[in-house]
């Protein structure tokens, strides 16, 4: 997870999350938002490190690599990780608006979803990078 945090800590103008996927204790992928630098809607960090895994790996089945993200997945996200089949999830922030591995929903409980999730690791480091992201958002949007 301090892999994801000091990935997401270089990310700017974008919410500050990241995800890294590892197979076999080994990093494969990693990726960071760039949704408003790509004007994709798809361009969360989660999607992004889920695809750089299937290009490397040559299959879209990643059943035996985990992903740690800053901050817990959205329901597209969630989507695509557990319809990838990644086996666990680590994320640090809790979303209690948007999360969809426990927080607001669990779309693991919609199928047979054998993807396990831990959520809160080190939750405090990721907090703040949000909570700074966003006190710099509004300080901006105020002047």
């Amino acid at each position: 997870m301090q892999q994801a945090i000091n990935l997401a800590k270089t990310i700017k103008d974008e919410i500050p999350v990241a995800a890294i996927i590892i197979k076999n204790g080994e990093i494969i992928a990693s990726a960071v938002n760039c949704k408003e630098k790509s004007q994709d809607v798809t361009g969360h960090a989660e999607i992004l490190a889920i695809r750089k895994a299937e290009k490397i790996l040559g299959r879209w089945r990643l059943d035996d690599c985990e992903l740690y993200v800053t901050l817990e997945p959205c329901p597209m996200c969630a989507w695509a990780i557990i319809n990838s089949r990644i086996k666990t999830v680590y994320f640090g922030s809790y979303d209690p608006k948007y999360g969809a591995l426990g927080s607001k929903i669990d779309l693991r409980k919609l199928i047979n979803s054998k993807t396990t999730v831990y959520g809160g690791i080190m939750e405090k480091e990721c907090d703040e990078i949000l909570k700074n992201y966003f006190k710099i958002l509004r300080e901006n949007s105020s002047q």
